[in-house]
């Protein structure tokens, strides 16, 4: 058997020539070396939305129309949405502390190339590196950890620390944006990344040891392109959605695509004797559960992030410091749950508590689709936004925990690629069809005759309660899933 072979065991997958690598710790200070490894995630998340407050001034600077500015948005997402399951599985194939370096090192110098744009094609281009560099890191990152962790209760201990700093990542992005472009110049939200990416340039080699000796074996290239044509066609179509609506040719020619290319990397699969991806992966029925609940969770939270942010600030009249100020009780919220969750799984499992933080959140939602046009934070919004920061704290732990449970260490980057293009799948998918929800409804009330303010706070409300039935459904999943017996046959508990 080969070393990209599987076969399961009590629902958990593993990998013979991998079986021993634990046997030999990654690091000695494996908990400062989480922090580094936590800090490369915090970067790349930040990096998805710290950008979006800098870009009216950019645009300006570097006369790039409306058209040209979604494109700073959509090369990284494009890059990163569409490469990470290869990025896993290269972690794999050779070295994940080898390809975390790489992608880190490529992040870094995108992110200067970035700062010292000139013109808009610079910029574009080196948005793209980006996102190529952290379809590398992300995946590596995640392996990285569990291999550190080998441990069940000490790596859901790890994850809750990961998931608080990646929900960090998400919620600062607006205050950053604003704080940096308002005193340094929209150069810095790129500039932030160079300094901070140094330190993990310098810790990891000194605090993770080598990749061990690997099997030479021979890249899946069919697989590789068909499933990154494939990923990019879908993110590509969700991205058009935005931009130019259900109703244009383009996003529907790109999901043609995206199903064509699917089908052949489906095929090729299952005829290549060391695939990319092997199919047999979603036999761990735990992985398969997370990187659904996570492709829903990814789609609220994205498109929560979003509509939050421009309801603040279109609606209320927050300025951009003064809305991301206001989302740090939801940020702190999902810090504290991310750090207590993890003794709360261990005392009655990964699937309750999942299942509670999905119905808290979904409740968080519903509660904040009343806010009324005027309203008043305090009042109004504090307390869904706490309710909100505590399910997605839950939820974000619970989850990749799911999505990495029961994976050997040679495998332990594809399963990383797989949760991280899930939430980043489920976030173009939120933010491309609850935003159109949005739209249509907003569109609906000022053709009633309703006030800007309040057809806009209308349709938000609707983008919140869609956000919630997402969330919604996740419970339900997590309820109904079946587990694994222990003879690997399906039962219900």
């Amino acid at each position: 058997m080969n070393h990209s072979q599987f076969h399961t065991t009590k629902g958990r997958i593993v990998t013979s020539a991998t079986e021993t690598h634990l046997a030999t710790p990654r690091s000695t200070r494996r908990w400062l070396a989480l922090g580094i490894l936590a800090l490369a995630q915090f970067l790349i998340v930040l990096d998805a939305s710290i950008v979006n407050i800098a870009l009216p001034v950019l645009g300006e600077q570097l006369h790039m129309n409306t058209a040209a500015l979604a494109w700073v948005i959509t090369a990284y997402v494009l890059a990163f949405g569409g490469l990470l399951l290869l990025g896993g599985r290269l972690a794999d194939r050779y070295g994940h502390r080898r390809l975390f370096l790489i992608g880190a090192t490529g992040f870094v110098a995108a992110s200067a190339l970035a700062g010292l744009s000139v013109t808009s094609e610079m910029l574009l281009a080196a948005r793209a590196l980006q996102g190529i560099s952290a379809a590398l890191v992300a995946p590596a990152a995640l392996a990285l950890l569990t291999q550190l962790f080998p441990d069940p209760t000490e790596r859901t201990k790890a994850l809750g620390v990961w998931g608080g700093v990646a929900g960090i990542g998400s919620a600062a992005g607006v205050l950053l944006g604003g704080v940096l472009t308002a005193t340094l110049g929209w150069q810095s939200v790129f500039f932030v990344n160079v300094p901070v990416g140094a330190i993990v340039l310098i810790a990891i080699p000194l605090l993770v040891t080598r990749d061990g000796a690997r099997t030479p074996a021979r890249l899946d290239a069919a697989g590789a392109v068909t499933v990154t044509a494939a990923l990019v066609a879908l993110v590509g179509a969700l991205s058009a959605v935005e931009q130019v609506g259900f109703v244009h040719p383009l996003p529907a020619i790109l999901l043609v695509i995206t199903i064509a290319f699917g089908a052949a990397f489906i095929v090729i699969e299952r005829r290549t004797p060391e695939p990319l991806m092997p199919l047999t992966v979603f036999r761990n029925r735990n992985l398969a559960l997370g990187n659904i609940v996570m492709l829903l969770v990814g789609a609220a939270m994205v498109a929560l992030f979003f509509a939050l942010s421009v309801y603040m600030q279109a609606v209320l009249g927050y300025d951009p410091l003064a809305t991301g100020l206001l989302q740090l009780p939801l940020a702190g919220a999902l810090v504290i749950v991310a750090g207590v969750v993890p003794s709360v799984i261990a005392r009655v499992g990964t699937r309750p508590a999942l299942a509670v933080s999905l119905v808290v959140l979904a409740g968080g939602l519903v509660w904040l689709a009343f806010a009324p046009s005027d309203a008043v934070f305090l009042t109004h919004l504090l307390g869904p936004t706490l309710l909100i920061g505590i399910g997605l704290g839950g939820a974000f732990v619970a989850t990749t925990q799911l999505g990495v449970d029961g994976v050997a260490g040679g495998e332990s980057g594809l399963a990383g690629g797989l949760i991280n293009t899930s939430q980043q799948l489920g976030g173009a998918i939120g933010l491309a069809v609850l935003g159109t929800i949005a739209g249509l409804r907003t569109a609906a009330l000022e053709a009633d005759g309703v006030s800007t303010a309040d057809a806009a706070t209308g349709g938000f409300a609707w983008l919140f309660l869609a956000a919630a039935v997402l969330a919604a459904a996740g419970a339900v999943i997590v309820a109904a899933w079946p587990r694994e017996g222990r003879l690997g046959r399906p039962t219900r508990e």
